[in-house]
């Protein structure tokens, strides 16, 4: 399960690549953006030239989840189709003790009976507008990369807020080919979201961990919710239609997500980097938060609930990272980076007028890992908050900035607390959703711990955090003293400003103000030193490549709208075929293999009903879709526009993606359109459910 939802790590842990552009593409390579989708490859290699009304139906037809996910709208009453995991949250947030939905299911037949989402957005790719010479245009040849990082960011947030402000949409400026080019994008905003359909978590995640990433799988990975407006479903011309053959193997299919991050651009110092350090951190931290979940799962059935899907997600990160790292300590693959470095440098050495705007770029670059170094630690602790693992926390660290932040003028805000951030961070800030105590506690006791072992009980933040006492004792009398779970508090405190912020006596206020001035600290020597070099000189490799190769080339996934193609495909792994497809009789037969227990263990219904189905039925496949983390919930659909099939995965070759595009064994794996036909109708008995999306 996944897609992979590890590019949530990613805010703090840059994911690398070793060729990208320096090479050629190979056939299905590429997350195309909407303004520079490759027609000609396709039609070269398919024999299908996708329109621009072909292109135009699919953006409108797709939605982003702010919680990391994609979906696709399939009718025209604001009905979205994405996977269970994307939905996952929101499930979790409607259960109770008495309704734990994740363990049941949820149906509603009727619109009455959908279940709110307390703090889900969905977005829609309205429009898309080329910003760059304006984004650059207060840069300075005398400026230092912190100065022109920062007259950049400034220019974003102004760009931004006059967007909103004359649009009434989403708008965002997002950072393409790592600062080579900057697009303004235009999203059409919902955060009335209900769920209409979720299976058990047993079928959606069948085969547990052990058989995350692996292929032949057996998931029913699906999820429906429905999107409204002044408590309407909202209508949608621009849904997918379903299609009633599905998809077939070597056929031309898309894919139409959200890709969140992979960084193909990337230098080999990078890489090292990431391989020597940023890598084997974050798995050290997984290991310990995953303990810490186990642990407290193991205590009684209402812990187990609580946090399973927490479980589930670490689980799946400390897989796919454990699998980039084994890849980027195989030797070969560096020196194969290395190589391809030195041709385009060399490249560059032999043009004087490039030589000069452009040489000095990659070491720039290496020298900016080597101060990252020195301050990774702390920037991830105290800056990415692995060291206050608390929801509660999080909310007082936005209440004291979010108070802070508003002071400034917007030019000069973090970029989460400008003007056109800010509904997407209130949504979050104001969310009623439960917080579950003793979980607060046994989380931010176990990251507090970790905090002071990493640091060292006499820095200056651990000794502000923990006071000369014990992790336990502090999260203790923390959770159990602040008042943050209460929405109306919270209110009151962000309306208070500042004033309100510093007369609180509210203990994880007052924790979230003791470590902020070195979270925020460390924050700015990390723009300044390493974000803002890195934007410069990365740049500056754009443009030679621009100047060598045009823009013949795809950007990095940064959890924007993208366009991938491929086909269907069988492969073969250690000698042996791997099938395109799987089918419903593999399910009752993998679950029986293991005795019908955890995690391969199909819910009451499914083998009570298992007589009504057709086995024959397929129910996941492969494609050579190029998807990363963010894809999850991505619509596949056939060159007539028609939905063949939900990502929801790839295999462990398919982890190699996040370095290099190969089609020899990785793929992309999703649930086949005729597998969600079958079971919604005979294992869910989904009448009106099908019949709303013409099945």
């Amino acid at each position: 399960m996944s897609c992979y939802r590890t590019w949530r790590v990613s805010v703090f842990f840059a994911v690398w690549h070793a060729l990208w552009m320096a090479l050629p593409c190979r056939a299905d390579e590429g997350m195309w953006t909407l303004d520079n989708v490759p027609k000609a490859r396709i039609k070269q290699r398919y024999g299908f030239e996708p329109s621009e009304a072909f292109l135009e139906h699919l953006r409108l037809g797709s939605v982003r989840f702010n919680n990391g996910g994609s979906g696709s709208f399939v009718s025209s009453d604001g009905l979205v189709m994405t996977n269970y995991h994307i939905a996952a949250d929101c499930i979790q947030k409607l259960s109770s003790p008495e309704k734990d939905y994740q363990r049941l299911g949820f149906y509603a037949a009727t619109r009455d009976r959908e279940g709110k989402c307390p703090d889900l957005e969905l977005n829609v790719l309205t429009a898309i507008e080329d910003v760059t010479s304006q984004v650059n245009q207060e840069i300075r040849r005398e400026m230092s990369a912190a100065e022109s990082f920062a007259a950049q960011r400034a220019v974003m947030s102004r760009l931004e807020k006059q967007c909103a402000a004359a649009s009434g949409l989403r708008c965002d400026v997002v950072t393409l080919y790592q600062g080579g080019v900057y697009n303004l994008y235009k999203y059409k905003t919902y955060t009335d979201v209900r769920v209409v359909f979720a299976p058990e978590f047993e079928t959606a995640f069948f085969g547990g961990d052990p058989d995350n990433f692996t292929y032949p799988r057996y998931n029913f990975d699906v999820a429906f919710v429905r999107v409204y407006e002044g408590g309407k479903p909202a209508p949608q011309p621009h849904f997918l239609k379903w299609s009633r053959n599905g998809p077939k193997e070597k056929q031309l299919v898309f894919v139409m997500g959200h890709p969140g991050t992979t960084h193909r651009m990337n230098t080999a110092a990078r890489l090292e980097h990431l391989r020597d350090r940023g890598y084997p951190f974050i798995l050290e931290h997984l290991g310990r938060e995953l303990s810490v979940l186990l642990r407290f799962s193991s205590q009684s059935d209402e812990n187990a609930r609580v946090v399973r899907d927490e479980i589930q997600s670490v689980q799946n990160s400390l897989k796919a990272i454990g699998g980039e790292l084994e890849g980027l300590r195989d030797a070969s693959l560096l020196h194969r980076k290395q190589a391809a470095e030195r041709e385009l440098r060399s490249r560059v050495e032999k043009d004087p007028a490039m030589k000069l705007a452009y040489g000095p770029a990659w070491d720039e670059i290496a020298q900016a890992q080597t101060t990252l170094a020195g301050l990774y630690r702390e920037r991830t602790l105290l800056e990415g908050a692995t060291g206050f693992n608390s929801r509660l926390f999080e909310i007082a660290r936005t209440l004291v900035r979010l108070a802070a932040e508003k002071q400034k003028p917007n030019s000069e805000r973090l970029r989460e607390y400008t003007d056109a951030r800010l509904p997407s961070l209130e949504l979050d800030l104001f969310s009623p959703a439960p917080i579950h105590e003793p979980l607060e506690k046994a989380k931010l006791a176990g990251s507090l711990a970790f905090l002071a072992e990493q640091l060292g009980p006499n820095h200056k933040a651990a000794q502000a955090a923990l006071e000369g006492r014990q992790p336990q004792l502090v999260a203790e009398e923390l959770v159990s003293g602040t008042r943050l779970r209460e929405v109306s508090l919270r209110r009151e405190l962000a309306e208070g400003g500042a004033e309100a912020i510093r007369s609180s006596s509210d203990p994880m206020i007052r924790l979230a103000i003791r470590v902020d001035e070195d979270a925020q600290a460390v924050r700015k020597r990390y723009e300044d030193s390493v974000q803002g070099v890195e934007r410069l000189n990365y740049a500056l490799i754009a443009k030679a490549l621009f100047a060598l190769k045009g823009k013949s080339t795809y950007p990095d996934a940064t959890f924007t709208l993208r366009l991938s193609y491929g086909q269907p495909l069988r492969y073969a792994d250690r000698g042996a075929g791997i099938p395109w497809a799987t089918r419903l009789s593999g399910l009752y037969e993998r679950a029986s293999q293991f005795g019908h227990k955890p995690p391969y263990r199909l819910p009451p219904r499914w083998m009570d009903g298992k007589a009504g189905l057709n086995l024959s039925k397929p129910l996941n496949f492969v494609l050579t879709t190029d998807t990363t983390g963010g894809n999850s919930g991505s619509p596949v659909v056939n060159r007539a526009g028609e939905l063949v099939g939900l990502i929801f995965d790839g295999n462990l070759h398919s982890l190699a993606w996040t370095f290099q595009y190969e089609d020899q064994r990785g793929r992309a794996i999703a649930v086949h359109s005729e597998g969600i036909v079958e079971v919604l109708k005979n294992i869910y008995h989904a009448r009106e459910l099908l019949a709303e999306f013409g099945r």
